[in-house]
């Protein structure tokens, strides 16, 4: 097969899997060491890190072909798909030839598991060790961890790489028994446990080998089975807090061909993700806490048409108006409208200052969102708080004027 043939393959069979961002990787260049890449600088947009930049990433599997037969997985074992297989050397020469083109900063590695989780991590291993040792590629490198591979071969891909990742595939154990029977919620978590505790030692020990510096995350499969919403988010939350995860990645279930009959046959809506990752938001960065998310769903479902926090203050409007000036910043998070930037400018300008409503309108453009919930010094919403029809009328969409009115 030609390599042409086989990225077109495997860059596909690589675009189910969401979790492909480089946020959280030190800059690094290889300037001084005469190497060869950085994990800096403008390309093809993939992802971006926290600072804004946009990092491009080869991101493709290994291979396609899998022992396991997971009915959601358009790889499995009994796929009727076309199957592909990279050496470690076409990977390693893909990579440095499209960052010499200014095609990439990186490269995101996942792979079907192929003869055994020693096997197949040990071939990711060597591709990463490869670029690294071999050719001095200081570019971003995000990796898969197999699971229930040997401890020794996940120390060296942590030693290689920026971020490792295992996917957790569902969000409950019962799911993942149903729908990938093969695979164990205990050894994916061992996992991720065992990955915790060495990003942890590197860490606290500036001495200590060099370990996934921008640290694990994962990914988990909504729309495939019946959990809900508000089972998600409880989800991820122990999972934040047992293996101090940077990110979990949602992605929407899309049917594939001749799937099981225990799986939906209709995509789940793009924008139930879109919703998960603003609870999900709201969880890391409000201080939202899984009860308070929970309250904001309609029989554990997120509302599609209003975001969560909307949605929560909506529900809970005897919390509402918040003074401006004197609210906590706990509070002041809590704003549909408002986001951390903002509080921290209002915080910032009412030690000077008791602020007015067009003072809040220069420091967030979601005034519109706010007024509502907002008592400024020149400003108190009276009745409109209490009004029935509040969430239509912040709900509410634009018309498209005709050019022929």
């Amino acid at each position: 097969m030609q390599l042409r043939d086989k990225l077109r393959i495997l860059a596909d069979a690589a675009k189910y899997d969401a979790s492909c961002s480089s946020s959280g990787g030190k800059k690094r260049d290889s300037v001084a060491s005469r190497g060869i890449g950085s994990n800096e600088g403008m390309g093809i947009c993939h992802s971006y890190t926290p600072d804004g930049r946009c990092v491009s990433l080869l991101k493709i599997l290994l291979t396609n072909q899998c022992l396991y037969d997971c009915a959601y997985c358009i790889n499995r074992r009994s796929s009727n798909v076309r199957r592909a297989r990279f050496s470690v050397k076409e990977v390693v020469d893909l990579t440095l030839n499209f960052y010499r083109r200014n095609y990439i900063e990186g490269l995101f590695l996942s792979s079907g598991i192929i003869r055994s989780s020693d096997y197949t991590m040990e071939l990711i291993v060597r591709v990463a060790r490869s670029l690294r040792e071999e050719h001095g590629f200081k570019g971003y490198i995000h990796l898969k961890s197999i699971p229930d591979a040997d401890s020794a071969l996940i120390a060296e891909a942590g030693r290689l790489a920026d971020r490792l990742s295992i996917n957790v595939e569902l969000p409950t154990e019962k799911s993942l028994k149903t729908f990938a029977p093969e695979k164990r919620t205990t050894s994916i978590r061992s996992t991720m446990a065992d990955l915790r505790l060495r990003i942890d030692e590197a860490q606290a020990d500036r001495k200590a080998p060099r370990f996934s510096p921008a640290g694990q995350g994962t990914q988990m499969i909504v729309g495939a089975d019946g959990t809900n919403d508000a089972e998600i988010v409880a989800t991820s939350a122990s999972l934040y807090a047992s293996y101090d995860l940077k990110r979990i990645y949602y992605a929407a279930f899309s049917p594939i061909p001749d799937s099981s009959r225990l799986l939906p046959l209709k995509a789940a809506p793009l924008r139930r993700e879109h919703r998960l990752y603003q609870a999900d938001w709201l969880l890391r960065r409000y201080g939202f806490g899984v009860d308070e998310i929970a309250a904001a769903t309609q029989d554990g479902m997120l509302d599609l048409d209003v975001d969560p926090k909307l949605a929560w203050a909506l529900r809970h409007r005897d919390r509402f108006p918040v003074d401006v000036n004197t609210a906590e910043r706990e509070m002041l998070l809590r704003v549909p409208g408002l986001g951390t930037r903002a509080v921290d400018k209002i915080l910032s300008a009412r030690r000077h200052v008791r602020l007015r409503l067009a003072d809040v309108a220069r420091l967030t453009t979601g005034l519109k969102r706010a007024r509502p919930f907002l008592i400024a010094v020149d400003h108190s919403p009276a009745q409109l708080i209490d009004r029935s029809d509040l969430r239509a009328v912040l709900t509410r969409r634009p018309r498209q004027l005709s050019l022929f009115a």
